[in-house]
C-alpha cells in the first residue's frame, strides 16, 4: 500500500482536488520519511504526478511573467507561491531518502524501496567509495579483510539503520496490538484510532506500510 492508498482510506478522494489531495500524500511522505530510521517505499506515481504538475505550473509562471498583465498579478503570485510549496517538499523528501542512503549505502543497495535514480546513484557512490578506500588503504590489508561488506564469522561489516528507534506515531485506523517495552518489562498496547504513541519502529513499521499508522 502506497501513500495513495492511505490518503484515499482517510478522506473521501472524490470530494478533494487531485492537486490538494497530491499536496496532502506529499506532505505524509515527506514526514513520515523524516522520521522513520528506515527507507521507506518510493512513492513513484505521486512523485511522477508532482513533477509533471512542477513543470506544468513552470510553465504558467514562464508564460504569465511574459505578458506582464497586470490583472494577471494577483494569480502569478498564487501560483508562484503553490511551485515553491510544491518544490520545497520535493527537494526536502529527496534530500532525506539520500541521508539514509549515504548514511547506509550496502545496506539499501539491494533494497526494493529505491526509485531507478536512487539505485543508480547508489551503484555509483560504492563504486566511488570502494575505489577511495582501495587506494588509501585496503590494498595493503590481506584479501580476505580487503571487503567492505563482508559477513564473515557471523560478523557484519554493514551498518544498518537502528530498528528500535523510537518514533512518534498517530494511528488513522484501528491495528491491533504491539509489544511495548516499559518499566514492568514488556506489555500489550491496542492501537486505536486516533491515538498518539511514542514506541519503536520495528513494533509499528508493519502498520505504517499498511497505511493504518502514520508518522508525526
Amino acid at each position: 500500500m502506497d501513500i495513495d492508498d492511505i490518503l484515499a482510506s482517510v478522506s473521501s478522494s472524490d470530494r478533494i482536488p487531485q492537486r490538494t489531495s497530491d499536496l496532502q500524500a506529499l506532505t505524509r511522505a515527506w514526514v513520515a520519511e523524516r522520521c522513520a530510521p528506515e527507507l521507506l517505499p518510493f512513492p513513484e506515481e505521486l512523485i511522477d504526478r508532482v513533477m509533471e504538475r512542477i513543470k506544468v505550473q513552470i510553465e504558467t509562471v514562464e508564460d504569465m511573467t511574459g505578458t506582464m498583465d497586470p490583472s494577471a498579478n494577483f494569480n502569478l503570485i498564487i501560483t508562484q507561491t503553490e511551485l515553491e510549496r510544491f518544490k520545497f517538499l520535493i527537494r526536502s523528501f529527496l534530500r532525506a531518502r539520500i541521508a539514509k542512503l549515504d548514511k547506509y549505502p550496502h545496506h539499501h543497495l539491494p533494497s526494493p524501496n529505491l526509485s531507478a535514480t536512487e539505485s543508480q546513484y547508489l551503484t555509483h557512490r560504492i563504486s566511488l567509495l570502494s575505489h577511495h578506500f582501495n587506494t588509501s588503504f585496503l590494498s595493503s590489508f590481506p584479501a580476505q579483510l580487503q571487503k567492505l561488506d563482508d559477513t564473515a564469522g557471523g560478523i557484519s561489516m554493514i551498518d544498518a539503520p537502528d530498528a528500535d528507534a523510537a518514533v512518534f506515531v498517530r494511528v488513522l485506523r484501528d491495528a491491533g496490538h504491539v509489544e511495548v517495552q516499559g518499566e514492568q518489562g514488556v506489555g500489550l498496547v491496542e492501537l486505536r484510532r486516533g491515538d498518539v504513541w511514542c514506541v519503536r519502529w520495528s513494533a509499528v513499521k508493519e502498520a505504517v506500510l499498511r497505511g493504518d499508522v502514520e508518522m508525526v
